[in-house]
């Protein structure tokens, strides 16, 4: 992930040997079938949520039987030392030499140990290897400042979360092990990926080659690298841990203070997206009493040209927040010395009014025009990824900006009602039985927004047909039922403010 300062690396000579060796590679995991369906069949369900959960014990007791696959297990994924016969055999035809300069593995005594995190990915399209540095999650270690992440809960969440309809040129800003970049070769015709951390850059060029895929690769601060281009997409999983200004861990700790990073980035992208071009990207951003998040975000948006979509997920309270963070780190919040870097992060939170930190996903879309935004929470679970909802949203957002200018389109529209919306109808006791309390419409797919109705929308609804009528009719039938007259303007005015609202959410299309 970029930050806005350097880092020594820990690689000399190895920059090209990993990326060289990745043929031979690529070799032997296909053939031990290393790969993520194989995977979950051989270990089964319960072994494999356990290698999920950092427990090695069920994981290392299921590979006793799988031969080679099981070795590759041991070795790449939990960490364990295996010995040097049994590596050659299920590594073949890598020579294990050439391995070792390379940096892959490292000897002790007669045995082979992982000297970095291998493992499959299925990312859609089959599976993809990711090459990153060995964490916590199977041996207790100390991160380096220059540590890079493998696919962790924040990725997957990116990658769920990244629309992937065909397009041209993608930037994977901040790229780190390379996997939203090896995604976005599925769906982008050129891809290049940038981030400041030297030892990044390595693990990414390798993890291409072992994909077989030409990814495009630079490395420096910020937007720097690619200074005076711009792209269809940008994808981005950027530093955006809040905290005081300084840099432990170049993945998650930008150098800004507080959610300066997701700030530079939310700002900046703007700038890199060709006319109609999309960026998807996690983000962060600090609760202040007193001050709505959403004009916090709203202020780092330009004036005109951009479409927002802005999902808040989670807020956090500040200590659970850095408790998590710590663990992160492969702290124990019970040590002394990180004890001491919580005091002094809590301290920067109470001195800055930080009540919480709000988690989410940002889209934007370059439109001509002033900028729109919605911002809104989405904190109530559910299944379905936002990528491809959110292509959709900026579909209707597209719709009513031309219907804002041309109020005759929504009123000579035709109308359907999305299957997946239901309407539901909330009744409690009272004095002469069950009486109405709230009705309610929910989109049943997708991010499952609600919308309180009254009756009169309800029926309105229910007259909406694909081959129907305009709502222009649809609305004097409604005012004529109910008072006897044509509709008036403000009952007119009234009915396509909750139109635009269900469409805008998805719940009505207009046809």
């Amino acid at each position: 992930m970029p930050t806005n300062r350097s880092v020594t690396p820990r690689l000399t000579t190895t920059s090209s040997l990993l990326a060289d060796l990745a043929p031979d590679l690529r070799a032997a995991l296909t053939r031990v079938r290393y790969n993520a369906d194989t995977l979950l069949e051989a270990l089964g369900d319960t072994a494999h949520a356990a290698l999920g959960r950092g427990e090695p014990v069920p994981v290392r007791r299921a590979t006793a039987d799988l031969g080679e696959l099981g070795t590759l297990v041991r070795l790449l994924l939990l960490g364990d030392p295996v010995p040097e016969r049994e590596a050659a055999a299920a590594l073949s035809p890598v020579d294990l030499d050439h391995a070792v300069a390379a940096g892959l593995i490292e000897r002790d005594g007669g045995e082979i140990r992982a000297a970095l995190d291998l493992r499959p990915l299925d990312l859609g399209h089959g599976t993809r290897w990711v090459l990153s540095d060995l964490d916590d999650s199977m041996r207790r270690r100390a991160l380096d400042a220059d540590h890079v992440l493998g696919v962790g809960q924040a990725s997957l969440s990116l990658l769920r979360a990244t629309p992937t309809a065909a397009t041209g040129t993608v930037l994977d800003l901040g790229t780190g092990c390379g996997v939203q970049a090896v995604h976005a070769a599925s769906y982008g015709r050129r891809v290049t990926g940038t981030d400041v951390n030297k030892r990044a850059i390595w693990l990414a060029e390798a993890t291409a080659a072992l994909n077989d895929l030409d990814i495009e690769l630079l490395e420096g601060s910020w937007f720097e690298p690619v200074a005076g281009r711009r792209f269809d997409q940008v994808v981005a999983n950027p530093p955006f841990v809040v905290g005081p200004a300084r840099v432990e861990h170049t993945y998650r700790d930008s150098g800004l203070a507080l959610d300066g990073a997701s700030e530079l980035v939310i700002s900046g992208i703007p700038e890199l997206l060709n006319p109609g071009g999309t960026a998807a990207l996690l983000a962060s951003w600090v609760h202040r009493e007193g001050q709505d998040w959403r004009g916090r975000v709203a202020s780092w948006l330009p004036d005109a040209g951009i479409d927002a979509w802005i999902v808040q997920r989670d807020i956090a309270d500040p200590a659970l927040y850095v408790g998590t963070w710590l663990r992160d780190a492969g702290l124990d919040p019970r040590e002394p010395a990180a004890q001491a870097r919580a005091e002094r992060w809590l301290d920067a939170f109470r001195e800055s009014e930080v009540e919480g930190i709000g988690f989410g996903f940002v889209y934007l879309r370059a439109i001509d025009g002033p900028t729109e935004l919605l911002a809104e929470d989405l904190t109530h679970g559910f299944d379905d990824p936002l990528g491809p909802e959110s292509l959709a949203y900026f579909e209707r957002s597209a719709w009513l900006r031309a219907a804002a200018a041309d109020p005759d389109l929504i009123l000579d529209s035709r109308y359907r009602v999305d299957p997946a919306t239901a309407l539901e109808r909330v009744y409690l006791p009272g004095d002469e039985g069950w009486a109405q309390a709230v009705a309610r419409l929910h989109r049943g797919d997708g991010p499952r927004w609600q919308h309180e109705v009254d009756d009169t929308t309800a029926a309105l609804l229910a007259g909406m047909r694909p081959d129907g009528l305009p709502l222009r009719e649809l609305v004097d039938l409604l005012a004529f039922g109910e008072t006897g007259d044509a509709a008036t303007p403000d009952f007119e005015t009234a009915a396509m403010t909750v139109v635009a609202g269900l469409v805008r959410h998805g719940l009505v299309h207009p046809n």
